[in-house]
């Protein structure tokens, strides 16, 4: 990415500077109304020091040093890289402790795919390695060859056929044309679903194995200059990743809902079900895939489906066979949580939990280092606070998660170890990807958006404004943080996406029911999850001045000092229940559309209006509070829990939350009201009945919840 230049000079200045903050935006901040606070002006002060402290600089070093090796998980580099953030935590004063957990992972042995046309005549051999000829990481022998997580073993030769992205509608779409996946090798490209969900259909549809590569169409020169001469991805990068099945769930495979401690007995760890495929996944980048498809034979491709390679692009089967190889080393491996404490003074059994992932397929400088070293500044904050004296109402606990790249491990396993504590965290504040450019957004449960836009008014912005200023002059430029099926809203000044899976924090709301919240400052980013992720790329592509870092650590620690300070937890319940009747009314309609009309919708429309008339009571009361905050704060912290199901989610009970999830077929983006809407989408009557039973029951639970605050 090229910088603006109108902005490079302020840009510069702003690093040179970081601890400028305008007099006039203190004193308004002072003055200011906040959510939660009868009295605002003592925090003002608190958090205008904090807002002080973290530094472009010192962000940069910690990235650099972070990123100087490869740290896949449970590598010795990844445990080192454990030890540093350890030492961060504890030098701002943090009660520190390393925290590992024993866990079932695989890395490769051997990855081996061959292409032959029609007569025998070999047409490719890879993966080829990753190669740009002058980028000064590329080459270090420690660079975990392209695989993906939890990949099946296995030696399989069959016909290809190509089915785009891979989403559900694709391979419907093949199999109106009769084309059938039995014994065959599906290519597929990245993008528009999760990798998962790719490997997931083609399983169920028969396939032998599944190739995923990169089409310049979605990340390398159709967007623009590839690598190193622009952000997108070179011809020889790849995607690496997880294919596990964590719409299913997410963590160790072999202990769903127990946290794999290094005492938990081998006996049992044993899960029959399972949360991974049982075939072959491999990745590509297009310069191996090209060969492929461009022998293949067959019908030409739908509308839609046509990538950026230079030739035609064909269903198959027929033109090509192709052999793949996938020797995985599959073994109960040891990884690393980093978790700093800081204990309340009045609530200290209440916790902000804090957390981003630190293990990388390979350097990780954006994903996920960029968001390691925005928390180490946000962690430098509030240390500096510490030594002045101050100290926080609630307890915050910030994380460092292992294996997160492999299926969410290292924080599944420490919320299932924790889930007791955790029925009385009051957040869990996530950033994963940090800064890829300049482009500000966030996620939030409905609870936390309008917190969420408040934090950003509160940040100031490398441009000269506040973050929220950004964000807004950008709404119309940038993608949604994190993509939903929920309808749009009217009106918003700046949209906060739903939150479905694809990090840290969905053990926390959708297994715990904690509120929680995700940001990210996006930008061209075309080398994700390959060996280009690096320092090198990020200083020329994603922040030269390490100010969006500052930036992000900045509103990081300022969502965890104002809520662990804050004297009514500042969850707005009122724009939940508008969110919510959304939902509901437009999978009615969905419904309508599906000839599922005769869907009874009115229960559970009835049961949002009662928890709207209770979300207005309790914002009364959060704008007067009672004498017993304790109390009122613990009920406006129960609504959340009251939307879990027991029982979970119909065939994958490991997530609760009635009203977000990751969908079965999407993975990582979310699914609003999901146990009604996938039942609408499989045209199951009765288990679409049965989810709006149990969704007005988890509806008119919140509402007698918020109803009894006094």
């Amino acid at each position: 990415m090229t910088l603006r230049p109108v902005f490079a000079a302020l840009m510069v200045s702003y690093a040179l500077f970081p601890n400028v903050i305008k007099a006039q935006d203190a004193a308004s901040a002072k003055s200011a109304q906040v959510f939660g606070y009868t009295d605002f002006a003592k925090e003002a002060g608190i958090e205008e020091r904090f807002l002080a402290v973290p530094n472009a600089k010192l962000a940069g070093e910690e990235l650099k040093t972070l990123t100087a090796e490869p740290h896949i998980a449970s590598s010795p580099e990844d445990h080192k890289t454990a030890e540093y953030v350890a030492q961060k935590f504890r030098a701002a004063g943090l009660n520190t402790e390393i925290v590992p957990y024993r866990v079932l992972m695989n890395q490769p042995k051997v990855v081996k795919v061959e292409a032959f046309d029609a007569a025998g005549k070999q047409l490719m051999s890879g993966p080829t390695p990753e190669h740009v000829g002058n980028d000064p990481f590329e080459n270090d022998p420690r660079v975990v060859m392209p695989f993906h997580g939890s990949s099946g073993s296995g030696d399989v030769t069959g016909e290809v056929v190509y089915a785009n992205y891979g989403r559900l509608e694709d391979y419907d779409e093949l199999a109106k044309q009769h084309v059938d996946l039995h014994g065959k090798i599906v290519i597929v490209r990245y993008g528009a679903n999760f990798r998962g969900v790719k490997v997931y259909i083609a399983e169920q549809r028969g396939a032998i194995g599944v190739i995923i590569y990169s089409d310049p169409q979605d990340d390398g020169y159709y967007k623009g200059d590839p690598y190193p001469l622009g952000p997108w991805r070179p011809e020889t990068g790849v995607q690496r990743g997880s294919v596990q099945y964590l719409f299913k769930y997410p963590g160790d495979p072999e202990t769903p809902g127990v946290a794999s401690t290094p005492d938990l007995p081998d006996a049992a760890r044993i899960n029959p079900e399972g949360n991974q495929p049982r075939i072959i996944s491999i990745p590509l980048s297009y310069h191996d895939a090209a060969p492929i498809l461009q022998a293949m034979k067959g019908p030409g491709v739908p509308q839609g489906w046509q990538g950026a390679l230079p030739f035609r692009y064909h269903v198959g089967p027929g033109g090509v066979r192709v052999h793949l190889v996938s020797q995985q080393d599959y073994e109960r491996r040891t990884i690393w949580d980093v978790v700093g404490r800081i204990k309340g003074t009045e609530a200290p059994e209440d916790w902000v939990v804090v957390g981003n992932h630190r293990d990388a397929w390979v350097y990780g400088a954006v994903d996920p280092n960029s968001g390691t070293a925005s928390m180490l500044e946000a962690v430098h904050g509030v240390g500096a606070l510490l030594k002045e004296g101050w100290k926080p109402k609630r307890s915050i606990v910030f994380c460092s998660w292992d294996a997160e790249e492999e299926g969410l491990i290292g924080s599944t396993e420490w919320v299932e170890q924790h889930a007791q504590q955790l029925n009385n965290a009051v957040a869990y504040f996530n950033v994963d990807v940090a800064v890829a450019g300049p482009d500000f957004s966030a996620s939030a449960v409905p609870s936390l958006k309008n917190f969420m836009r408040d934090i950003a008014k509160a940040v100031p912005s490398p441009m000269g404004d506040t973050v929220y200023q950004e964000w807004r002059a950008n709404r119309h430029g940038a993608s949604e943080h994190r993509a939903s099926n929920a309808p749009p809203i009217a009106g918003e000044e700046v949209h906060v996406s739903d939150l479905g899976s694809g990090s840290d924090f969905t053990p926390f709301l959708q297994h715990e029911g904690v509120p929680s919240t995700d940001i990210g400052s996006g930008g061209p980013y075309g080398v994700y999850h390959s060996v280009f992720d690096n320092y090198a790329w990020f200083v020329m592509n994603a922040d030269p001045h390490f100010v969006y870092l500052q930036q992000m650590a900045r509103v990081l620690g300022l969502e965890a000092v104002r809520m662990a300070d804050t004297e009514v937890l500042p969850y707005d319940y009122e724009e939940y229940a508008r969110e919510v009747k959304a939902y509901i009314e437009s999978a009615k309609r969905k419904a309508g559309d599906e000839g599922l009309s005769g869907l009874d919708f009115g229960p559970a429309l009835e049961a949002t209006a009662k928890f709207a008339g209770a979300a207005v009571h309790a914002h009364q009361l959060q704008a007067n509070p009672p004498a017993d905050l304790a109390e009122f704060n613990a009920t406006l912290r129960a609504a959340e829990t009251a939307l879990l199901s027991p029982e979970g989610l119909p065939n994958r009970p490991w997530y609760k939350h009635t009203i977000y999830a990751p969908g079965e077929y999407t993975g990582y983006a979310a699914v609003v009201i999901p146990g009604v809407n996938e039942a609408i989408e499989a045209k199951d009557f009765t288990r679409a009945g049965q989810q709006l039973t149990v969704l007005t029951h988890c509806l008119d639970r919140a509402a007698q919840t918020l109803e009894t605050a006094r």
